[in-house]
């Protein structure tokens, strides 16, 4: 990810990132970061009338920890929620 003058805001400010990439939660996880936290979809269906239930539903159901600051990954069937930082990385 890349840091500039302003990219600590998201985080301040407790914005949500909804996102279909499933690679911006790994760097996330990877800055060690608290924040933003991120919403990412995995589904073929990425048309905005299927999403839009997807992410209404995480939004209530993990109002909470969003605001905290967290990933939460959903699908169709299930979802996950880490609460951010996520532990130390062995490299």
């Amino acid at each position: 990810m890349h840091r500039s003058a302003g990219s600590s805001s998201c985080a301040t400010r407790r914005d949500v990132v909804f996102t279909h990439d499933l690679n911006f939660g790994t760097l996330l996880a990877l800055t060690r970061d608290s924040g933003p936290s991120v919403i990412q979809v995995r589904t073929h269906d990425v048309l905005p009338a299927h999403l839009e239930q997807l992410a209404i539903t995480a939004t209530r159901t993990y109002e909470p920890q969003l605001q905290q600051g967290a990933i939460v990954t959903v699908d169709e069937s299930r979802s996950r929620v880490r609460i951010l930082p996520i532990g130390s990385w062995k490299g």
